[in-house]
């Protein structure tokens, strides 16, 4: 849920310190950071963030608002690929997990750092997320309706499926064995068995990577 990432060009000052403020919330968190340190990251004097942030939390929150919706727009174009509900959450669910682990510096700041944001800031991005529930939400009722799925508690199965999605963020590295197409095939039958789909019954990009304990 990152608007940018290490791959994004430098091309003006908000991008540079966006991904300066990444890197720096990531290794240090948010309250350890100052605005100095982000600046000098990105090259800057010390006292460029203010002149296109109000405040370091507003940085921080721009990051997050434009990441979640970033994900929201995602989810509903995975879903709108097919009528199909297994298909749906398939389809879901894999693209969720490789975004969580291409962008895992990211996702993990604007995730995990969400207790810094002022309280009308923090509103706004939970909003946001509950969109992004009820999208989850919406593809597991219809699954169960048309008995696709069987689960006894539709909305808990909905945020236990995002949960292990954003979870990727914060274990997922670079250097590790799995690529981000395998843990987002894995995780993509992990969900349609958390549901009792038939992962047969999916149409998987790639075949889901082992991940071993």
């Amino acid at each position: 849920m990152l608007p940018v990432s290490a791959s994004t060009p430098a091309t003006d000052a908000r991008t540079r310190l966006a991904r300066a403020a990444v890197d720096a919330f990531a290794a240090r968190g948010f309250h350890a950071t100052t605005t100095r340190d982000i600046s000098t990251a990105a090259g800057m004097s010390p006292a460029a963030l203010y002149v296109h942030h109000r405040s370091k939390e507003d940085l921080l929150f721009e990051l997050a608002h434009v990441g979640h919706l970033r994900v929201l727009d995602m989810v509903r174009a995975s879903v709108a690929r097919s009528a199909d509900p297994v298909t749906q959450l398939g389809d879901l669910v894999e693209d969720f997990v490789r975004d969580h682990a291409v962008a895992h510096t990211g996702a993990r700041v604007i995730n995990y750092e969400l207790a810094a944001l002022s309280e009308e800031h923090r509103a706004e991005i939970l909003a946001v997320r509950h969109d992004i529930d009820l999208v989850v939400r919406d593809v597991v009722d219809r699954g169960v309706a048309a008995g696709a799925f069987s689960t006894p508690d539709p909305r808990m199965t909905s945020l236990a499926v995002l949960s292990l999605g954003i979870d990727v963020a914060r274990w997922y590295r670079d250097e590790g064995r799995w690529t981000p197409d395998e843990v987002a095939a894995h995780y993509r039958l992990l969900a349609l068995r958390m549901v009792g789909a038939d992962p047969a019954g999916s149409s998987a990009s790639r075949p889901a990577g082992r991940i071993d304990p």
